[in-house]
């Protein structure tokens, strides 16, 4: 599975992180950046990564930035994607399970590092339950313009 993740300059150490750990799982990682701690602005970041998994050059993304809200947005902008973000394992779970998110969002001024691999672990790892849930799936996707 080949995963972008693209972050802003408040994020950039845990998304080092979070790619280390995803390389370590034998992930191939698509890096969009940012590539340093010196500000930038994170619109350009979400925008990349909704951009890689819409396109089919990657097959999810993860998207950080302070708080996983403005990155969140701008991912969301893109046509196809469901970007969602969350803050602890249990919603990283119903972020997949539920809305069957392809873009995991998060903050790294309100996440610390030992909750945010676990919640990537678990986005990862959890399957979209489908159902009732395809039904708002593609209410969710008739939105898009």
């Amino acid at each position: 599975m080949k995963i972008v993740i693209g972050c802003d300059h408040a994020a950039y150490e845990m998304k080092e992180a979070v790619k280390a750990k995803l390389e370590a799982d034998g992930y191939e990682v698509m890096d969009v950046g940012c590539h340093s701690s010196e500000s930038v602005d994170y619109p350009k970041y979400g925008h990349a990564v909704g951009k890689a998994v819409a396109s089919g050059e990657a097959d999810r993304g993860i998207a950080i930035c302070g708080t996983g809200i403005g990155i969140s947005i701008a991912a969301n902008k893109v046509p196809g994607i469901r970007a969602g973000v969350v803050h602890s394992i249990e919603t990283a779970h119903w972020t997949k399970n539920h809305n069957d998110a392809n873009v995991l969002c998060f903050g790294a001024r309100v996440v610390d590092l030992h909750t945010a691999l676990a919640m990537v672990d678990e986005w990862l790892s959890t399957e979209f339950a489908g159902g009732k849930h395809e039904r708002r799936i593609k209410e969710i996707e008739d939105l898009d313009f």
